[in-house]
């Protein structure tokens, strides 16, 4: 297997490079963090200029059905850059989008920057089950009547419509009898309470009380969802991961350049061979867990969804693991200064630490990991 980016797609990896090192430094970050929004529309506006957001759509609605090692690249990037817009939230969207179809017109606009997206799963009870729902669905007329709260909605106060995962039929944690719903962020009945989190990405607490909307706002079939959210959520895993490696990649580079400045006893302290060998280490860890992040791109889109989960999750805890390790590393060859908020190091591992608690953590996946079928039999 060929584990080379093709021209295009180093060109997308160039263009966002050029970008960040010129326009999206770690200052111009900082500044966007501490603003009353703390996302910036310029960047999303340059997103949009160099197709980032056209990449997850389809051709036919104006994209470039990009796939998910195509999209491993931008997350890469992003991951580097500690880009803090609404990109992910956005691209996970769109692929509810298109696994639901039938949805072109809202496609289009994602293509064009126009339309951000905010996937609303999470509940308080759930931890990382999402088929743990108690958020109502109830028919009403010709519509649906939704009632509960969704927590930690990435980007879910920068979003202008939702995808609400809701209970039409079944018991609280019945995979059966789960439906999605597009419901616009401005809709009535719809309270959003928007904060900043440690990474200084933005997120969302989203309270639906009696928020009426059409049957048209159905994504799939009603009671159906399950399988749309269960693949969409491992895309939207594979996507993290990306990012993770991104992370890890810039924490590796920061550290060995720190260490090779640092001075102590008269010579840099990359001279000592302990911390070498440690660093030889770090570099190991992304480099096992960057082939992982790699074939879960390649699974994400299989047929078959047990090979999709099993792949997606052994990524996942690999990553995590390795983010981990590289994270603490990385902090603590920095010494004090690996965690201020004056060296990028800091807002990686905080944002690989984020990473590690979205979609499931390392235990998480390799409890699923360990219940797709066959494991036992393979062990």
């Amino acid at each position: 297997m060929d584990f080379e980016f093709t021209q295009e797609q180093q060109q997308f990896s160039d263009a966002l490079r050029r970008w960040m090192e010129k326009d999206y430094t770690f200052e111009h970050r900082k500044k966007i963090l501490h603003s009353e929004t703390g996302v910036s529309s310029d960047a999303w506006n340059t997103l949009t200029e160099l197709g980032m957001t056209a990449l997850p759509v389809p051709e036919e609605q104006g994209g470039f059905s990009g796939s998910a090692i195509d999209m491993m690249v931008v997350m890469k990037e992003i991951g580097r850059g500690l880009v803090v817009e609404p990109y992910l939230a956005t691209a996970l969207g769109a692929q509810f989008l298109n696994l639901a179809g039938k949805q072109e017109s809202l496609l289009e606009q994602v293509a064009t920057g126009e339309l951000k997206l905010a996937a609303a799963l999470g509940e308080k009870q759930a931890r990382f089950d999402l088929f743990d729902i108690t958020t109502t669905a109830a028919a009403s007329g010709d519509g649906y009547v939704l009632n509960g709260t969704k927590v930690v909605v990435i980007h879910g106060g920068q979003a202008d419509q939702l995808i609400v995962s809701a209970r039409s039929g079944g018991a609280q944690r019945d995979t059966k009898g789960i439906s999605l719903f597009l419901v616009p962020a401005n809709a009535a009945g719809v309270n959003r309470r928007d904060y900043r989190t440690i990474d200084g990405q933005r997120a969302a607490d989203i309270r639906l009380e009696n928020v009426q909307v059409p049957a048209s706002a159905l994504l799939g079939a009603a009671g159906e969802g399950w399988e749309i959210l269960d693949a969409a959520a491992d895309y939207g895993v594979t996507l993290l991961c990306a990012e993770a490696i991104g992370a890890m990649e810039a924490l590796n580079a920061s550290t060995l350049d720190y260490l090779k400045t640092r001075q102590q006893f008269g010579v840099p302290i990359g001279k000592f061979q302990a911390l070498q060998h440690r660093m030889a280490e770090m570099f190991m860890q992304y480099q096992q867990a960057s082939s992982m992040a790699t074939l879960a791109a390649v699974k994400v889109a299989s047929s078959d969804p047990v090979e999709r989960r099993r792949t997606v999750s052994a990524a996942k805890a690999r990553v995590g693991q390795a983010a981990r390790f590289v994270g603490q590393q990385a902090v603590q060859l920095h010494g004090g200064m690996g965690v201020t908020d004056e060296l990028p190091a800091a807002h990686h591992f905080k944002r690989l630490t984020m990473i590690e608690q979205t979609l499931g953590d390392t235990d998480y996946h390799l409890a699923r990991f360990v219940a797709q079928p066959g494991f036992s039999q393979a062990a």
